[in-house]
């Protein structure tokens, strides 16, 4: 699968069970990234993209369900255990610390390579930097 987060400087997810952030225009990047391929999710985060008209798949277990070359959005739980899933990592960045509780699990740095970065300017952020990884 590919795996789509989004991550704060210190690498969190979460605070006190809620997402750190979210923002419009990145929420669009990520549909024109799968351009109407399936979009694994589970019901938290199918509530940011409600109305929208995409191919998304909303499962509790997402990270079981997505397939190859399939992606799914990650907010609130552990990446780590579907590692032998994952052949990609999408990790858009907030460029801002939030407080944090729950953090990405994947260190991006051991056996992954970086292949593709660029930021743009988000609805609600000055800057939002994807970083692409590959094993």
């Amino acid at each position: 699968m590919i795996l789509i987060t989004c991550v704060d400087d210190a690498g969190g997810l979460l605070f006190n069970n809620r997402r750190q952030s979210q923002d419009r225009i990145l929420r669009k990047e990520i549909l024109a990234q799968v351009s109407g391929q399936k979009l694994w999710m589970d019901a938290y985060t199918a509530a940011l993209f409600e109305g929208e008209n995409a191919s998304i798949e909303v499962a509790e277990d997402f990270l079981q369900k997505a397939g190859p070359k399939e992606y799914a959005l990650l907010e609130d739980r552990e990446a780590a255990p579907y590692l032998d899933r994952i052949e990609k990592i999408v990790l858009y960045h907030w460029n801002r610390s939030y407080p944090g509780d729950f953090f990405f699990d994947i260190d991006v740095t051991k056996a992954w390579h970086c292949v593709f970065t660029r930021s743009f300017a988000g609805s609600s952020h000055d800057k939002i930097t994807e970083e692409v990884y590959e094993k």
